[in-house]
């Protein structure tokens, strides 16, 4: 069987091991290599939260990014997490013709052609995705719909097979199982993807997993023994530890199962090699093989939140308090009926338990998000219908929930053009008014123009230039002989005659 990979190494690998801190420079020392690699997609950073994190703290700006991305990856579909319309997640939701046009700009301008699309966390089957995958698929995206992989008392196989029936009645062009905690085992895949993929018929079926438990590794050859032809894996640094498994790896052990891998490995390993430089010149996170953790199974927590969580912590002084941020997390689902650990829930999750720890009392300061959970905002397949009922009444009586009710449809929402009349932009062009929208305001924005150019990392992507200036810094070397096979190449020093 040909066995296909996705690569997550610029987008899950990143946002698993370096918290996305992955930079401009970074992916474009390789991103041309990675287009001769031979995989069937690769991820980009090209959604909203990730737009917030280049401006706010890469300092870098995102659309020169995306368009170094088109430049450098013309020939590999390019994918993205994402696709609903707010592009404010976190907060005040924005208009949806700025997400529309948020998408359509990307599909002009090259950087993306596929959008991944999760599923079974809020209701989106039912409330979000009937009109927004024809809209997406319209302005010539591919629709991968994700059924997010869960363990609970409430997620059965009857479950997800209502589940993936339901995928499959909006007609996405792909559907893949999305463990984002690592949870799956080789037992489990066994008995799980023989459903989905009957339900599935002819539509192509993928998995994502994480090394989280480190299980994947294993749970991807049984994957591809039970015909799952396409896997989710990343480019080590950028992989293993709280990331995809290792495409190297995955690779070699299929071929020795007498599959045919169709990615250039020997081209891998080069990329592999410059992507650790590249680390090791920023002091960044390297991607391990974890041990069995079966504390993953009890918290669920995924790599990139916990990779997040470790960073923020750090930053107000609770570092030390991890441990306890994780335990009171999985009180938090229990008492929330058992939200998939999945963004934005994860997230939410794991903030409330951050405060439950540092003011010493449950539910004494509450997040925003915890009351529209009671209020229902997520729907059912969040696990709000059967969330503690004390904890909802304390919720719902909490003097923030009058303030939080969502006001009644006032009429049509904007324009884009309204909208950035609204705000004083009408002379602003589509990138500066969707950046002030994802940053709600200017100044963040001012602070990455101010920063600069982005960083370059010569060494990695352009290894003969760098040589050339390290010969400049030593007089005593005359020449130096690059050769390969029957080609050479002889640099001599000036500064010697």
């Amino acid at each position: 069987m040909d066995v296909k990979f996705l690569d997550t190494t610029f987008r899950d690998g990143s946002q698993s091991l370096w918290a996305m801190g992955m930079r401009h420079g970074q992916i474009e020392a390789v991103a041309a290599d990675m287009d001769r690699c031979g995989f069937e997609v690769i991820e980009v950073p090209g959604n909203a939260i990730h737009f917030k994190k280049m401006i706010r703290d890469l300092k870098e700006n995102p659309w020169d990014t995306m368009r170094m991305l088109a430049a450098n990856i013309p020939n590999t579909p390019k994918a993205c997490m994402g696709g609903g319309l707010n592009l404010n997640a976190f907060g005040s939701p924005t208009p949806p013709a700025l997400g529309e046009l948020f998408w359509t700009h990307q599909v002009q301008i090259g950087a993306l052609n596929r959008v991944q699309l999760t599923g079974n966390t809020a209701d989106q089957m039912k409330r979000v995705f009937p009109s927004l995958i024809p809209f997406l698929k319209g302005i010539g995206l591919h629709c991968a719909l994700a059924i997010s992989y869960s363990i609970s008392p409430r997620h059965t196989d009857e479950l997800f097979a209502e589940q993936t029936r339901l995928a499959v009645s909006l007609n996405p062009d792909s559907i893949y199982l999305k463990d984002q905690g690592g949870l799956l085992t080789v037992d489990r895949i066994r008995t799980l993807v023989p459903i989905m993929m009957d339900i599935v018929g002819d539509i192509p079926f993928e998995l994502h997993s994480h090394c989280t438990t480190g299980l994947a590794p294993l749970v991807y050859l049984e994957a591809i023994e039970l015909g799952v032809e396409t896997l989710h894996t990343g480019i080590p640094p950028l992989a293993e530890g709280s990331a995809q498994p290792s495409v190297l790896n995955i690779a070699a052990n299929a071929r020795l199962r007498g599959h045919n891998p169709g990615v250039d490995e020997t081209l891998l390993q080069d990329v592999s090699e410059r992507l650790y430089a590249v680390a090791r010149e920023d002091d960044m996170v390297l991607g391990e093989h974890l041990e069995y953790d079966y504390g993953q199974f009890v918290h669920q927590i995924p790599g990139g939140v916990i990779s997040n969580l470790k960073f923020q912590l750090a930053e107000i002084g609770l570092d030390a308090r991890m441990d306890e941020v994780i335990e009171e997390t999985i009180q938090i689902r229990q008492d929330l009926g058992y939200p998939i650990m999945i963004t934005p829930f994860s997230q939410y999750m794991c903030t409330q338990a951050a405060l439950n720890v540092s003011t010493g009392e449950r539910y004494k300061v509450v997040i925003d998000e915890l009351i529209r959970f009671a209020q229902g905002a997520f729907g059912e397949d969040s696990g709000a219908p059967w969330m503690d009922q004390n904890l909802k009444d304390q919720l719902l009586a909490n003097p923030r929930a009058a303030e939080l009710t969502p006001p009644a449809s006032s009429g049509e929402p904007p324009t884009v053009a309204e909208y950035a009349e609204s705000l004083g932009l009408d002379g602003a062009t589509d990138e500066e008014l969707l950046m002030h929208t994802i940053m709600q305001g200017d100044q963040e924005i001012n602070a990455m123009r101010a920063a600069g150019p982005p960083k370059q990392y010569l060494g990695a992507a352009q290894p003969l230039k760098t040589l050339m200036g390290e010969l400049g810094k030593h007089p005593s070397v005359r020449y130096v002989q690059v050769q390969k096979g029957a080609d050479k190449v002889v640099l001599r020093n000036a500064a010697t005659g």
